[in-house]
């Protein structure tokens, strides 16, 4: 299926010009799910391929001698907390050996592959999940079906391939093996999020809070209570729980990703300075935080400094090239009129996700997503309309919603954007995003009153939560009228 695309050599725009026009393109086959068949064969060693020079990050001084970077990544991996980047991959270096000398070690290759979907995850390469995906399903059989470990490790795979029914069947299956392990329980409520299933994602996370695990795992447990929390839409005990996970974290990486977390929920109460501050404290702690830094660009496009955010951008994508923070910047380019800029962003973003599905993750979500604003919505309805029938998510449901209105199909797209923002169906989520399209579907459907609430709602929420779509809500609740004299949420800033 063909959709529509910015061409990437024609010449770029003057920001008078508007944006440049749209040519088409193919977007790659749908990626394929990940299955425990096929794959290495027992005993046998892998073939890995060297992965090239690794990026450098910069640890902050020790305050004292410093483990061995694997024996840290180690501890970490074992102890389902954050890792260190470089030691990640020291740690891959060290176990890559001993599945060489030792191909019958099974908890050899279940580490070699969990710490391989650890380092794709961080480092934004998908080209990690295939050879995460040979060596834990290596580890299944040469140990066989009973191995938690490896069935933990492909749990945490499939979640980060956005395949979230195969990291349910994984989850549940090392859950059954170890139901007193804590962290078998993550993986599952990831999936269970990722599905749309709120109540089996707080029952999960009831009982992990029941085995009350150890001191070096407590803010590990805090940080996904955190999630959940805000999922609930309890935003002051999220904010509570990870504020408390990062003042016990025992390692940078740990505190950097805690800090990170709390400066997103700021961001996504639409307070911009305390965003600000806390992924910039994310990033002294731990500079290999790209997603801080993608963060601290976002603030301070909010607050205007509009060359320090792309300064900010450039560098957390220089450092971990997420297709989804390259929209980011490609929407934030826009916004400001350098539209050839823009248009650069976005050929990066399709290279990117066309990697990630060689890397066998599940891009239909993004690929909508960016179809229904800049390309061919009735694409993106395609694609979502599936999406939804096989992971049912509150995101998808709203991009799906969102999309089916871009494509002219409101009476529908009031359904799917009504349960995104449902809280008795999406959990109790209050996003400004979710809110803005609602309102806009419901002004198009000549709901005015409901889209007047939604559209005051979704900036009362955050009045920055999008370069683009801000200015869109301004102008449709001054269309709608009955705006109070003073200024909109965020106009006075």
């Amino acid at each position: 299926m063909e959709i529509r695309q910015y061409g990437p050599s024609a010449p770029g725009p003057s920001p008078a010009a508007g944006p440049p026009p749209r040519r088409r393109r193919r977007w790659p086959l749908r990626v394929l799910v990940v299955a425990l068949a096929g794959g290495a064969v027992a005993g046998a060693v892998l073939t890995m391929v060297p992965d090239g020079p690794e990026r450098r990050v910069v640890p902050p001084p020790a305050a004292g001698p410093r483990a061995q970077p694997q024996a840290l990544a180690l501890a970490a991996l074992t102890s389902g907390v954050p890792a260190a980047l470089p030691d990640l991959t020291a740690l891959i270096g060290q176990q890559e050996g001993r599945v060489r000398a030792r191909p019958q070690d099974a908890r050899a290759w279940a580490l070699l592959g969990t710490a391989y979907v650890e380092r794709g995850r961080m480092s934004a390469d998908p080209a990690n999940y295939p050879k995460a995906e040979r060596a834990l399903t290596t580890s299944i059989q040469v140990r066989g079906s009973g191995n938690a470990e490896a069935l933990g490790g492909l749990a945490a795979l499939a979640n980060a391939r956005r395949d979230f029914p195969a990291a349910k069947r994984y989850g549940e299956q090392a859950l059954k093996l170890t139901p007193k392990r804590w962290t078998a329980y993550p993986p599952l409520i990831d999936a269970y999020t990722g599905l749309g299933d709120y109540a089996a994602a707080r029952g999960a996370l009831d009982k992990l809070m029941a085995l009350r695990p150890g001191a070096a795992a407590r803010p590990a447990v805090m940080a996904r209570a955190s999630a959940v929390y805000r999922d609930r839409g309890w935003r002051e005990d999220a904010v509570a729980q990870l504020t408390d996970a990062a003042s016990t974290a025992r390692t940078p990486p740990e505190q950097g990703a805690y800090l990170t977390g709390v400066g997103q929920l700021a961001w996504e109460r639409g307070d911009r300075e305390d965003a600000l501050r806390h992924f910039e404290a994310a990033v002294r702690v731990d500079p290999g935080r790209w997603s801080a830094l993608a963060g601290k660009g976002r603030a301070l496009a909010a607050l205007g400094r509009d060359d320090e955010a792309l300064t900010a951008y450039r560098a957390a994508l220089a450092g971990q090239p997420d297709p989804r923070v390259t929209l980011e910047l490609g929407e934030l380019y826009e916004s400001l009129g350098r539209f050839s800029s823009a248009r650069e962003q976005y050929e990066l973003m399709r290279e990117r996700v066309e990697r990630s599905v060689d890397g066998g993750v599940d891009e239909e979500l993004l690929i909508g997503q960016y179809e229904a604003d800049h390309g061919d919505a009735q694409d993106a309805v395609v694609r979502l309309e599936e999406e939804w029938r096989r992971q049912p998510g509150i995101e998808v449901a709203d991009a799906l919603g969102w999309a089916l209105h871009r494509a002219g199909d409101d009476q529908e797209a009031l359904k799917y954007a009504s349960i995104a923002t449902d809280k008795a169906k999406g959990g109790g989520v209050r996003s400004a995003l979710y809110a803005f399209h609602l309102g806009m579907i419901e002004r198009e459907s000549e709901r005015l009153g409901p889209a007047r609430r939604h559209l005051q709602e979704a900036l009362r929420i955050s009045p920055y939560f999008s370069p683009l779509r801000v200015p869109e809500a301004r102008a449709a609740l001054r269309e709608l009228g009955d705006v109070p004299d003073e200024p909109l949420p965020g106009e006075d800033g």
